[in-house]
């Protein structure tokens, strides 16, 4: 969820800093004092374009930045599959825009490219009412949060093992059909490749091990400096060695029997002393050179072989493993290319019977998705009607189509704002108030299974009563209780009155300069607050009461 959010020098806004919190939140103010300025701040941070006049007047840059925290376990795996190291589930995410028209964008303080900006904001944070930053209108996100509703991850996990099955089939029945040209261009390039392998006789680890003895030569005049020292030091010196000196002194030792205490007990491990120091010797001793051939030569053939090595990993793998495994592959691929006859016609029925069996996956999973379909449309439209769109129809498009990675259906969430007209894309809703509203009705059934933490809802209030206001405030509410982080920008006080978290935004002049405020309220100043929206100029102590009741009622 966000938690917190700072914003400098967007248009009226010189410093802000919001601290944020889970539940529902409301943001309120008067027209002017600066509340499409904290949502077009966020829309910095989901990667959108903006002008360069949004930065305020006099200033060379903006900066947004915001730390969001409690991650879902998919947003920290698909973050940290882009090469990020994620602690606590956490992350700071910041852009800072120039007068001069440059942007970026920085995540946990590393710099990155707008594409990866997308990606990740859309994992974290989505505001409805604007189609180009919601997951809810992409086609391509129906049939996962179908699926995800439905519970159908078995009958999709075993037609993606069919379909598997039946592409890789399909792969192999492809190549043999080849002209027969082809075929031998192929098996040319095969044996070509399989001999540019077994050339360099390739052994798992050996670049490893080759790598290690090119760095020991390429000090082998330090090694063999330094063992020999050690070597003399222990053992090798005539003028005195430690090996010497502890037998002698074992001699002494034991020529004091008789008359001092323990005198075997220490002799023993004198000579278990000196017999250590001359196995250590002997171990420093092997690692000298003595071999004759210049170190140069051995070093030169070594990185000889390196460069083959790498030669075949630049063409057919990253590691010596995967050349080798790319050999393997190459060998069963010439082989079925000069068995191709007796195979192709295996493979013609192989292939027959995968795609019944595919086929009779796709029905079970076609299936599943019906029904819950069904059910979603039913919750939907009974949340439309409960927000006062009783007119609004919605439906879930699944057309059969040729199979394919997740099935063989065309899924699309179709609506209808106004009886006669036809349904239509959710992306093709004009009204940004009344996309907002079919949104919250969509986001209240299908909460659990979209994966964004944090939602905020601009406009949704445009248009529509009081009563109706209210029964937004409430499905707000339900919403942010099924665990998703909503923050609400709205002129309403029915709204607003529903909140966990109430903000208010104004607008005040500092040194001849509008400035903008955001302030979360206690409850004398949220009493005061919604009388304000509902009309009060100097709310008196029965418009306070009236207020209070608001907030009171569906607490």
């Amino acid at each position: 969820m966000l938690t917190s959010l700072h914003i400098e020098n967007i248009a009226v806004i010189r410093s802000a800093d919001l601290e944020l919190y889970r539940g529902f939140s409301a943001l309120t103010g008067e027209t002017g004092a600066g509340k499409s300025m904290i949502v077009d701040s966020i829309n910095l941070l989901l990667g959108n374009r903006t002008s360069r006049e949004i930065i305020r007047s006099g200033e060379e840059s903006a900066t947004v930045s915001a730390v969001f925290e409690e991650l879902s376990d998919d947003a920290v795996m698909h973050i940290r599959e882009m090469g990020f190291a994620i602690e606590d589930a956490s992350v700071m995410l910041s852009r800072t825009i120039t007068a001069d028209g440059r942007s970026q964008t920085r995540l946990n303080g590393r710099i990155i490219t707008q594409t990866m900006q997308k990606e990740i904001a859309r994992l974290l944070i989505s505001i409805q009412g604007q189609s180009d930053s919601q997951s809810l209108l992409q086609k391509s996100r129906h049939r996962e949060l179908l699926d995800a509703y439905g519970t159908s991850g078995e009958a999709l996990g075993n037609y993606v093992t069919a379909y598997e099955e039946l592409k890789k089939c399909r792969r192999e029945l492809q190549a043999l059909s080849q002209d027969s040209a082809e075929k031998l261009r192929l098996s040319e390039m095969l044996k070509y490749q399989i001999e540019d392998i077994d050339s360099m006789k390739l052994k798992n680890g050996e670049e490893e091990v080759l790598q290690k003895e090119r760095d020991r030569l390429s000090n082998l005049e330090r090694i063999n400096k330094q063992t020999g020292t050690i070597c003399r030091l222990l053992r090798d010196s005539e003028k005195g060695n430690a090996y010497d000196v502890i037998r002698r002194a074992e001699t002494l030792l034991a020529s004091l029997d008789g008359l001092v205490d323990n005198t075997d007990d220490l002799c023993q491990r004198l000579s278990d002393a000196a017999s250590e120091i001359e196995d250590v010797a002997e171990t420093v001793r092997s690692y000298m050179d003595d071999d004759r051939e210049d170190p140069t030569a051995r070093i030169d053939r070594i990185e000889g072989r390196l460069e083959g090595i790498a030669k075949l990993k630049r063409k057919y793998g990253a590691d010596v493993a995967a050349v080798l495994a790319f050999r393997a592959d190459a060998a069963a691929r010439l082989e079925a290319l000069e068995t191709s006859d007796e195979r192709l016609a295996k493979l013609q029925k192989e292939v027959k019977a995968l795609t019944k069996t595919a086929e009779k996956h796709a029905a079970i999973l076609r299936q599943k998705r019906c029904d819950a379909a069904k059910e979603i449309v039913s919750q939907v439209t009974e949340s439309l009607a409960f927000l006062d769109m009783p007119k609004v129809r919605f439906e879930i498009s699944i057309v059969p189509t040729a199979l394919g990675e997740h099935g063989g259906d065309d899924i699309e969430f179709l609506i209808a704002t106004n009886p006669g007209e036809p349904l239509l894309p959710l992306s093709k809703i004009a009204s940004g108030g009344e996309l907002s509203r079919i949104m919250l009705a969509l986001r209240s059934v299908l909460n659990d299974h979209d994966g964004v933490d944090t939602v905020i809802f601009d406009e949704i209030d445009t248009g529509v009563s009081g009563k109706t206001s209210r029964k937004i405030g409430i499905k707000l509410g339900e919403t942010a209780k099924g665990g998703t982080q909503v923050i609400c920008v709205t002129h309403s006080a029915q709204i607003a009155s529903l909140a966990d978290n109430h903000y208010r935004i104004t607008k005040q002049e500092r040194d001849g300069r509008a400035e903008t405020d955001v302030h979360l309220l206690g409850e004398d100043a949220r009493v005061d607050e919604i009388a304000r929206i509902l009309g009060s100029i100097h709310p008196t102590e029965a418009q306070r009461n009236a207020a209070r009741e608001m907030i009171e009622e569906y607490r």
